[in-house]
């Protein structure tokens, strides 16, 4: 499968945000046979429960209709109350049934594709009228896997139904004694377990449909390792620009560092590889804070800011390490390094005072 426009191999899984755009349009791996046998299954087990039921209902109906049939008067008049005492008996017949495969009808479109609702495929669109394109889908891939698994399907249930006949062939002559009820109820017995097969492996034809159609789509979803990069400078910028702008970021910020190096009272080295900055006024300040930090090249440039202000250099490798690992920009530092922070102000102090 060749991306037509680049030419490159669509060998990468979709995107997520590929997914959900092809969701938006209504494109989603979805299999036709799973309600058809979820309903189809619900429908029959339904009935095989209910059956009592519905016999009893109807016995009931008929009873009564045959039973009053010279009160009841087919005329205008009465024809509105019969057809709604009728229609409304059905549906207490019906219902159980009818609901039951409602609900599994939904459910099993919810089971694969969740709540969707979307107009794309119902908005008029002249390339599918287009009769050219219409004649190549009669002959496509797609037509041809639903027309293998419909004869599939057309040739498994007849097998399973001639089956099912012929086990039932030494039944039928001994039901020329037998009354219209036992009749009745060996036909709904040999047909509800013809439907009954016939439902199962049409469940296990769904399931493998099902996996066959879920893997078509992630396949039609496939990407080129371009499309893979375009939808990255879309969905989170090119990744140059984002540099550049994080670059121009770090820069800004380390000039506002440097510029509050000359504001600091002393700087404590490792003694080439780090320089901390730290400030502290006795009046507006807590504890002394880092103003500007920095290794390498951005240590030696805050030793030479200080150095051309007169801020005096004090090398302690361990304290250096420590603030330099353990306090950020502007952060005070913290209570443990109180007492070796003193010493250092205070030598600085002193300095201050024999310069003086």
């Amino acid at each position: 499968m060749a991306d037509e426009s680049s030419g490159q191999e669509k060998s990468e899984a979709p995107t997520q945000r590929r997914l959900q755009e092809a969701r938006k349009k209504g494109d989603v791996a979805r299999s036709m046979e799973v309600p058809s046998a979820a309903v189809l299954l619900s429908g029959l087990i339904t009935l095989y429960y209910t059956s009592d039921y519905m016999f009893d209902r109807m016995g009931r109906m008929l009873t009564h209709f045959l039973a009053n049939l010279h009160t009841i008067e087919i005329v205008p008049a009465n024809m509105a109350a019969l057809t709604r005492e009728s229609i409304l008996t059905t549906a207490l017949i019906l219902g159980p049934v009818m609901g039951v495969i409602l609900v599994m009808a939904l459910i099993a479109n919810y089971a694969q594709v969740g709540v969707l609702f979307t107009t794309e495929k119902i908005t008029p669109n002249l390339e599918k009228i287009n009769p050219i394109k219409g004649f190549s889908n009669i002959f496509s891939k797609q037509t041809l896997a639903i027309m293998v698994k419909s004869i599939a399907k057309l040739v498994i249930v007849g097998y399973v139904a001639y089956h099912e006949v012929e086990k039932a062939l030494p039944g039928i002559l001994p039901l020329m004694d037998q009354p219209p009820y036992q009749i009745l109820a060996f036909m709904g017995r040999v047909a509800f377990w013809i439907f009954l097969k016939a439902a199962l492996i049409i469940a296990v034809l769904a399931a493998i449909d099902y996996g066959f159609q879920r893997w078509q789509f992630m396949e039609k979803m496939k990407m080129t390792k371009q499309e893979i990069r375009d939808e990255a400078k879309q969905t989170e910028g090119d990744p140059h620009v984002k540099g550049r702008i994080r670059a121009i970021q770090m820069e800004m910020a380390r000039r506002r560092m440097m510029a509050e190096v000359p504001k600091a009272h002393v700087v404590i080295t490792n003694p080439t590889r780090l320089a901390i900055a730290l400030r502290y006024d006795g009046l507006t300040m807590t504890a002394p804070t880092v103003v500007a930090k920095g290794a390498g090249v951005i240590a030696q440039r805050i030793k030479e800011i200080a150095a051309e202000h007169g801020i005096p250099l004090v090398e302690n490798k361990p304290l250096a390490q420590a603030l330099y690992k353990s306090v950020e920009l502007d952060e005070t530092i913290p209570a443990n390094l109180f007492q070796t922070v003193a010493e250092v102000l205070a030598y600085v102090y002193s300095l201050k005072k024999k310069r003086a």
